[in-house]
Parts: C-alpha cells; sequence; structure tokens
C-alpha cells in the first residue's frame, strides 16, 4: 500500500455507528463500510471526522478492528487528519463543501475526497452531487458508484450538465470526480450461518404453523410502498404461485413500516384482496434474532422493486449469500448483482416513457408543491412489474427443490466472491492507491487555480466591508478610548451580552494583551501592523476580531484626530443643524 495510504479518514457528523430504528439502507451500509475498513483495510491509523465529539476510546469501540491501529477524532471542519491520510471518505455523495473546505485551507492536492451514492432519485440530491463539477474537486476525487446502472446515470447526468454550462456560459471544460464502480457489501459468513441454522428454521416455521413440505416465500426490508416498493404484484404473483404449485405456499415480510400502523393496514387490505388465500406473516426487521430466523426458515427469497430510489439492494444480496434462490424485479442495481437464470429470475419491468407526466411531477416537486415521497411514490406507481411471469418463476422454484439449491449455491458462491467485504475492501484499497497516484503526478499549479472560497457565499466579513465607514487595516492606528484603561476590560467582561461568539475572535488574556500594549502607546496609539508584529502569523485573524470586538466594547478607539475634528465641524454647521420651519 502507498505510504500516503497508510491511514484514512472518515467523514461521519452523527459519529456513533450504531444501528437506528427501522434504518435506511444507507445507514446500515456505511456502518459496515467503516467497520469493514477498519478490520479488512490493513490501515495503521483511523480517523473519524465528527460533531458527536467521539473520543478515540468510543471509536476504536465502535469501529473495532486490529488492537495496534492508531484512533483519532476531530471536527467536521478538520483539514489536518484527512491531510495526513490521504483520503477523506464520506458515506455520502456530497463533495462540493468538502472540496471547498480543502482548498481554503490549501490543501487541494494533499488528499482525496470520496463520496459513496446510495440513491440518486431526489432530484436536490443530484443537484448537490452535479455541484461537485463546479466546486474544486479534481481527478483525484471519486463518487463511488455501486452500480452500472448508478453510474450510466451519472454519467448521464454530468454530461447534460456540461452542455447545459457550455450553452450558458460557454464553459469548455467539464472537470468532475471519477466514477468507478464498486459494488455494496454484506457479511456473508453470518449470513451463510444464520441460514444453516436448522434448529433457527424450525422454531419459526413451527411457531407460525408452517410444514416441513410448505415453501416459505421472504421478503427483507423497509416496508414501504412510496420509497421501496408497492407490495400489490407480490401479493399477487405469490397468490398465483400458490394456485399454480403443488405445494403450501407462506409469504413472510420481515421489516419495518416507516409510516407505522397506517401503513400496515394499507397492507393488510391490499394482501386480504388481492392475495385472499395466502398466509400473509409480518415480522418485525429491527428484531436481529427474528431476521436470522426467517433467513433460516425461507426457501426463495422475493424482492419486485419498482422504485427509483432503490440502486443497488442489499437485500438480494443478503438473501444469495444466505443461499436462498432470488426472484427479484429487473431493475436497476438487482440487474447487476442477480444474474438471470443462474442465481435466480429476473422479472421483467415497463417504465412511462415520460414527457408532460413526469414533468409535472418533477415541476410539483421542485416548487415544493409534493414531497419527494410523492415525487417517488407517484412514479412508482406508474411503473410495472410482470405479475405473471413473477408467479412462474415462484411456482416452478417452489415445486423443484433442486433447483432452488442449485440457484441457491450458485447465488451464495456469486455473494462470497463478489460481495463480500474483504473483496469490496479490496476494491476501495485500489481506489483510494490509484486516487493517491493521480495526485503525485499532477500540477501543483494546477491543482490550486481558482477561488479560494466559494464566490457564492463568501465569508461574512469580506462579503460586506462596504457595509461600514471604516474597515481595520494594518495601517489603521488605534489608541486606548478617552478615559479608559486595560483594566476596565474585566467590567465589561461580567456582561454576558459582551462575551457571546468567543469562537471568532481571541482569549481573555490576548484582549488584555493587545489593550495593555495600547495604553503604554499613550495618545498617540499604534498601527495595528506594529501592534500585531510579535504575534504568530497564525493568530493575527483572531487578534483582529478582538481588535474590532474591543472597539465594539468602547475600549478602543479608531478615529483619527482629524476625523473627529471634522466630524464636530459639520455638526456645527447652521445649514446642517437648522430645523425644518414650521408650517
Amino acid at each position: 500500500m502507498p505510504e500516503s495510504q497508510v491511514g484514512i479518514c472518515f467523514f461521519h457528523p452523527q459519529g456513533h455507528l450504531t444501528r437506528p430504528a427501522n434504518p435506511f439502507g444507507k445507514d446500515i451500509a456505511n456502518a459496515a463500510l467503516f467497520r469493514a475498513l477498519a478490520q479488512h483495510g490493513g490501515f495503521s491509523d483511523i480517523a473519524v471526522l465528527n460533531r458527536a465529539g467521539l473520543t478515540a476510546e468510543q471509536l476504536a469501540t465502535e469501529i473495532g478492528g486490529s488492537t495496534a491501529v492508531r484512533f483519532a477524532t476531530a471536527s467536521i471542519s478538520d483539514t489536518a487528519l484527512p491531510a495526513r491520510h490521504g483520503a477523506l471518505v464520506r458515506g455520502q455523495p456530497y463533495l462540493s463543501e468538502l472540496a471547498w473546505l480543502r482548498r481554503s485551507a490549501g490543501l487541494d492536492q494533499a488528499y482525496s475526497l470520496v463520496g459513496l451514492i446510495h440513491t440518486i432519485a431526489p432530484p436536490a440530491i443530484r443537484q448537490m452531487i452535479g455541484d461537485a463539477a463546479l466546486a474544486p474537486t479534481h481527478p483525484w476525487d471519486a463518487l463511488i458508484c455501486t452500480s452500472p446502472a448508478v453510474r450510466q446515470a451519472l454519467q448521464a447526468m454530468f454530461e447534460a450538465w456540461a452542455e447545459h454550462l457550455a450553452a450558458r456560459i460557454g464553459a469548455v471544460r467539464a472537470p468532475r470526480p471519477q466514477l468507478p464502480m464498486i459494488p455494496l457489501a454484506v457479511d456473508t459468513e453470518l449470513l451463510t450461518r444464520q441460514a444453516a441454522d436448522r434448529q433457527a428454521r424450525a422454531a419459526l416455521r413451527q411457531r407460525l404453523a408452517i410444514d416441513d413440505n410448505d415453501v416459505v416465500v421472504l421478503w427483507v426490508g423497509r416496508l414501504s410502498y412510496y420509497e421501496k416498493a408497492f407490495p400489490q404484484c407480490m401479493f399477487q404473483a405469490v397468490q398465483q404461485a400458490a394456485r399454480r404449485c403443488s405445494r403450501r405456499l407462506h409469504f413472510l415480510l420481515t421489516g419495518w413500516f416507516p409510516g407505522g400502523e397506517s401503513e400496515l393496514r394499507l397492507y393488510q387490505q391490499a394482501a386480504s384482496l388481492l392475495a385472499p388465500d395466502l398466509n400473509v406473516v409480518v415480522l418485525d426487521g429491527n428484531d436481529p434474532g427474528l431476521l436470522a430466523q426467517s433467513w433460516a426458515a425461507a426457501d426463495l427469497f422475493l424482492s419486485l422493486v419498482d422504485n427509483i430510489q432503490e440502486t443497488f439492494g442489499l437485500a438480494p444480496v443478503e438473501a444469495m449469500a444466505a443461499g436462498l434462490p432470488v426472484v427479484v424485479s429487473d431493475w436497476d442495481g438487482y440487474r447487476y448483482t442477480v444474474r438471470d437464470g443462474v442465481d435466480g429470475v429476473l422479472v421483467p419491468t415497463l417504465g412511462s416513457p415520460g414527457g408532460a407526466a413526469g414533468e409535472l411531477l418533477a415541476r410539483l416537486h421542485s416548487l415544493e408543491l409534493e414531497t419527494y415521497q410523492t415525487y417517488v411514490g407517484a412514479a412508482a406507481q406508474h411503473t410495472a412489474v410482470h405479475v405473471q411471469q413473477a408467479a412462474v418463476a415462484i411456482a416452478r422454484l417452489a415445486d423443484h427443490p433442486a433447483q432452488r439449491r442449485a440457484m441457491g449455491n450458485s447465488g451464495q458462491q456469486r455473494a462470497q466472491a463478489m460481495f463480500s467485504w474483504p473483496e469490496v475492501v479490496r476494491l476501495h484499497r485500489e481506489l483510494l492507491a490509484e486516487l493517491a497516484e493521480r495526485r503525485r503526478c499532477a500540477d501543483p499549479a494546477a491543482a490550486s487555480a481558482g477561488a479560494r472560497l466559494q464566490p457564492l457565499r463568501g465569508e461574512p466579513f469580506a462579503s460586506f466591508q462596504h457595509f461600514a465607514s471604516q474597515v481595520l487595516n494594518p495601517d489603521l492606528v488605534l489608541r486606548v478610548a478617552e478615559g479608559v484603561s486595560a483594566a476596565d476590560l474585566e467590567q465589561h467582561l461580567l456582561v454576558q451580552l459582551n462575551r457571546l461568539y468567543p469562537g471568532l475572535r481571541g482569549n481573555p488574556t490576548e484582549a488584555r494583551t493587545l489593550l495593555t500594549r495600547l495604553e503604554a502607546a499613550g495618545s498617540t496609539g499604534l498601527r495595528v501592523a506594529d501592534l500585531l508584529a510579535a504575534e504568530v502569523p497564525e493568530r493575527r485573524a483572531w487578534l483582529e476580531t478582538t481588535l474590532v470586538w474591543l472597539a465594539k466594547l468602547g475600549l478602543v478607539d479608531w478615529y483619527h484626530a482629524h476625523d473627529r475634528s471634522d466630524l464636530a465641524g459639520s455638526l456645527a454647521d447652521p445649514v446642517l443643524m437648522q430645523s425644518e420651519p414650521l408650517s
């Protein structure tokens, strides 16, 4: 591994990696990725930028890994740790702000930014991803695509964005991060063990009154019709399959309802009308024990996803690792992970062609007249999955245990070879090494070209300098205000309002030192440059705001004598001082 990659730094604002209730797939995937990189990546140093204030000891407990690994934590605005480790990895695809933060520290070529794409459906997320083309990102940065479908969509999006910029402002270059493809991964060993647990299989099937000869069709994951999959086609497919095959079928839904009881009732109503003969069971997917039993009790896996929110799909890969044949929709990442006729069956899907209806939906969402849930849910409602073909596949697998075993074995081998954590971590290490080589070979002048700060955002003092009468500058002469001594600072510090926002200035000791120097200079005062000449360069910006703060408190005077006399003369002008005539 190159020297620059002996360590790795994660950008993870929430800090903790514990599994939340009703998790999203990205939450599970990100926590697992960070742990896997720690356990299998061979890094000697691991850091996490976070806002939770984690200690290195807490980090070591949550991430795990070798006892020889050195852990460190810092604020999410830190640039020293990423520069030391050569890479800053985040589990989201937003690189723009991190690129500007890196640029503001003058560290463009010091480390790579690596983001991970979990979804490209939300328009706001697509825009934030596209911002990377305008931010100071480089060829040594990357947005990891988890499937060919994601990379194809991102390439098309960036190309369309470049065409717009060329037409709008005559742009001739279209820089963007690399778009490597690295899949998500699962704990293949754990899932293999759970699925092979015969006692767990027997216990759950006995609890649910499922005979040994019956076939259990399993769904695992979020039960959300608007963000995951409408369940109607699955209810119909299993119902039709039950009428086609010689075995009794049961449909087991192990998951959670983001919308609670109201959404559970919608599923129950759909099941009662579309699958009246079917035993449909809902189990709590937040219970690790029940989830493990579900993998053991199942005979085949079903996921007819129809939602653009999906991009990879962990659950089918988990099912493959558990040795289950899978029947899934021919959709985005599923098409990449599942080999049709080998690991399972890809069921045909039909999408709407777009045009007026799609433009209306996009417009309503962009104007915030409809929610994101409505945006993706309405699109999914008008995406079809072939119910009859799904039913045929389920019935055939239900009636042929040997085919189930063959497909399950093929899927398990594929999961172990392609989607295990050691394999996926190897791909991440290769990517980091490639990005480090790109940094090494880059032209430093080209790397740092352009604005230091995001021009549209700026910073409040520089952006609004013209609001003030005068701005603190090196030649400005300061003096202690008339009748003031350095000791007066203590009384002003008793006023709570004076102590607000201390993070933008020096500490009270530094403030006292500055006041003492000015007091010693007497009425002639000191130029700002001379006043701060003895200070280390790194502290000068903070001491400059300290001087303005002291002036705000009335302790420091910044007007020259002739400025005050001119002002007094103006106020004494009879033309300016006269009153308006009374009518």
